[in-house]
């Protein structure tokens, strides 16, 4: 019995939901491209989509990220903007000990490591003001809290981050998705994250063409997914290699 068998060569069409791209993520890893790459592909593509957009040089950003992938993907972006000679600040929405993935704790580590990259962390309410005066003193805003795997509305202390980060009047940058939009219906879950541009992997999203208000202008970025990953395939094994 050979070790992978495609069961379909169709392609997924230009538009896909996020139990679409969790599953060419999950075949992508099966072929033997690793999430750490694909969430280092993605950071790097939106740092340097990023500075398409801006002079980084100097500028005071801060990236606002989560505990799950999405926030993996932000803790990239920082490292390579710094690199590029931005000031960088990193608001995690949570304890570092609550950082879910393999991934995104390495990530997590590395910046801790870097020089010049302050960080602070919103447990509750209560850090609301200091995140308040972040902003006002930011240059541009990162989002990365929540990506694609958002479900229900959202909770404190993300929503007054989010209406905070909306009422700032700052150029957003939102990663993957805005914070609270749905990805894959355009649902808003109670709020969400109203982003100039949003940078997004691998292919479109089917709940933005109608969000416009919330994704500003999309730009999609390869992270080096093979098509064949589309190939929706399934793994076998005699030997229990793959398990």
């Amino acid at each position: 019995m050979s070790a992978g068998k495609v069961h379909s060569r169709k392609y997924l069409p230009l538009e896909i939901s996020s139990a679409e791209m969790q599953a060419i993520e999950d075949n992508a890893e099966k072929m033997g491209l690793s999430r750490r790459l694909m969430m280092e592909n993605a950071g790097a593509g939106t740092a340097d989509f990023i500075a398409s957009k801006t002079n980084v040089i100097g500028k005071r950003i801060l990236a606002v990220c989560g505990t799950g992938n999405n926030g993996g993907d932000g803790f990239v972006t920082v490292r390579h903007l710094r690199n590029l000679g931005a000031k960088i600040k990193v608001v995690l929405i949570g304890n570092p000990s609550e950082i879910r993935t393999e991934e995104a704790r390495a990530n997590w580590s590395l910046i801790e490591q870097m020089e010049n990259i302050e960080k602070f962390y919103i447990i509750d309410d209560s850090q609301i003001i200091r995140f308040i005066k972040e902003l006002n003193q930011s240059d541009l805003i990162i989002d990365a809290i929540l990506g694609t795997g958002v479900k229900g509305k959202l909770r404190e202390p993300i929503l007054s981050v989010v209406n905070e980060i909306n009422k700032a009047n700052k150029l957003i940058f939102a990663v993957d998705t805005p914070t609270g939009l749905d990805p894959s219906t355009g649902e808003i879950h109670g709020l969400a994250v109203k982003a100039k541009y949003t940078i997004t992997f691998h292919k479109m999203k089917k709940g933005f063409g109608f969000r416009k208000e919330y994704v500003g202008d999309v730009f999609v970025r390869e992270i080096g997914i093979p098509v064949e990953a589309e190939f929706f395939i399934t793994f076998e094994s005699t030997s229990g290699a793959n398990k």
